[in-house]
């Protein structure tokens, strides 16, 4: 698998955010989220440093979620009855999803509150 050519390469990491957009719902509610963050970002106009960090925070919910997909995928398969150190990395690996979600969240009420400082003042 190792040295495929860019495109080859290019084409696993599709199909693996295909995969994931197929059987998670949990991405596709965050995918959701991050398109109407867009949304609101194209309409706000935000200087290029709240545009970074709001679309930065949501990619990175986003590359978490599938980092936890993957873990759950590999581990289901390798040990598929429940075991407490599986469900311990699982539980982990969505921790850090939820993590990343409450910083994004936090991030946006930021940059609500700075829009309606600069609006009212």
């Amino acid at each position: 698998m190792k040295n495929r050519p860019f495109r080859q390469r290019l084409g696993f990491a599709l199909a693996g955010i295909a995969i994931v957009w197929r059987r998670e719902r949990s991405f596709r509610t965050q995918l959701r989220l991050a398109g109407l963050g867009a949304v609101v970002l194209l309409a706000l106009r935000p200087g290029w440093l709240w545009a970074a960090l709001l679309l930065s925070s949501a990619v990175l919910v986003l590359a978490l979620e599938m980092a936890n997909a993957a873990l759950e995928y590999l581990a289901d398969q390798v040990h598929p009855d429940i075991a407490p150190g599986i469900a311990a990395a699982k539980d982990a690996a969505a921790g850090a999803v939820l993590l990343a979600s409450g910083g994004a969240l936090v991030t946006a009420a930021l940059f609500l509150a700075d829009r309606s400082y600069s609006f009212f003042s």
